[in-house]
């Protein structure tokens, strides 16, 4: 075993005369511990929160969305579907047009986004776990249905079951026309039977009807524009290589977005918070170790003695400082491997029991996710080792400074 080890761990293991660096060094164990396991949790909840954002984001939009650079719509034509399927990897390719349009539902009326998709949306299977009544189906025998969230539901006391009403769609077509006496050239207005309900995400819920394209695109007279096209890709694929495939075909003139590009500005503000949370509890962390100064320091002047009989048996200074620095590697090394399995303990509790829950009725879940990635773990050390270096490297000058007073001279 290294020297300065040894010593080291005697001098971490036995009891001393002064009991207060006892104190110390255990309050410094438990310090590191505690700071070690919230960043481990809080990291993991991060974690979490992103996995949860990603399967609800997967759930409603597509794996890659291709929209104009420039532009609401653009034009499309068989030609340009053939260039998306011809590329390797993909699997479905589904034809939307959105917009919004007042709804009306016998006494009840609001606001909406409707999304009008191609009959080979229902392959994509996106909305499979998350219908909560009716069927997931756009068409039955010719007869158009709409999909509708949980929270359009509730706003316009739709019942599926009940086949006597319709939902009724406007769209207006001509703002201009406004000032004309006849009302038809203002809107567009066509009817369609509620067949299924979804609930995902609150957002999702409140806003959005998905109708069959042709309905859409006859209420909207849309003729061959969409407002952008979703494409499926097939298990074995890789999502980026299929992107810059599909990027190469069309060319500069379309965005192909992946479901974290198309939530950009969210998933980037979900990053920056973990960053900011790991290099505040860093800090944490840090002042968590003080202690391991004070300890440090309390025991180089206890130790003035046995710095004296190491010296005349002929250790150096380096010897000394290396003691002292593997004292405090071994305090923050014990408090960060608790620490470490603490956090991992609890989350593993979280994940399987749940611990603690999210506290509101219509959470998407229960209780607060989380998710272990080794890199957390990584990181988490790598700090602890950093920051065991700084509040060391003192505490083992001033040792090597006893040692060459009272050696030396």
């Amino acid at each position: 075993m290294n020297l300065s080890l040894f010593i080291a761990k005697r001098y971490f293991l036995s009891k001393r005369k002064k009991n207060f660096i006892n104190i110390i060094s255990i309050l410094s164990v438990v310090g590191v511990a505690v700071s070690t396991a919230a960043l481990i949790i809080v990291l993991s909840v991060f974690n979490g929160l992103e996995d949860l954002l990603g399967s609800l984001y997967n759930s409603f939009d597509p794996q890659l969305k291709i929209e104009l650079v420039e532009g609401k719509s653009f034009a499309v034509d068989e030609k340009l579907l053939t260039k998306i399927k011809n590329v390797k990897g993909v699997e479905v390719v589904t034809e939307t047009i959105e917009d919004f349009a007042y709804v009306r539902y016998r006494d009840a009326d609001m606001v909406a986004t409707i999304r009008g998709v191609s009959d080979n949306f229902i392959d994509q299977k996106r909305l499979e776990g998350y219908m909560v009544d009716g069927d997931l189906k756009l068409r039955e025998k010719d007869i158009p249905f709409a999909i509708v969230g949980s929270g359009v539901r509730y706003m316009l006391s739709i019942a599926v079951e009940e086949d006597m009403y319709a939902l009724q769609v406007y769209y207006i077509k001509n703002v201009k026309a406004s000032v004309s006496l006849d009302p038809s050239k203002i809107y567009s207005q066509k009817s369609i039977r509620p067949g299924g309900v979804f609930s995902i995400e609150k957002n999702f819920n409140d806003n959005y009807i998905f109708m069959p394209l042709d309905f859409v695109q006859e209420l909207l007279n849309y003729g061959n524009k969409r407002s952008f096209l979703e494409v499926k890709i097939s298990p074995s694929a890789t999502i980026h290589s299929v992107q810059r495939e599909i990027k190469n075909a069309l060319g500069d003139s379309f965005h192909v977005l992946t479901n974290e590009e198309q939530h950009k500005d969210l998933y980037r503000l979900l990053k920056l918070e973990k960053l900011f949370t790991f290099l505040a509890l860093s800090m944490l962390l840090l002042v968590g170790s003080i202690n391991i100064f004070f300890s440090l320091m309390m025991l180089a002047i206890d130790k003035k003695k046995d710095i004296t009989i190491l010296s005349a048996i002929g250790a150096d200074k380096n010897l000394i400082r290396r003691i002292f620095l593997a004292e405090g590697a071994l305090i923050s090394g014990v408090g960060a491997t608790l620490g470490l399995i603490l956090g991992g303990v609890v989350c593993w509790l979280q994940d399987r029991y749940g611990l603690v829950s999210m506290g509101m009725e219509n959470a998407v879940i229960p209780n607060y996710p989380v998710k272990m990635l080794a890199l957390d773990f990584f990181y988490t050390g790598l700090v602890i080792v950093v920051v065991t270096i700084i509040v060391s490297i003192h505490p083992a000058s001033l040792a090597a400074k006893t040692y060459s007073t009272e050696y030396l001279g």
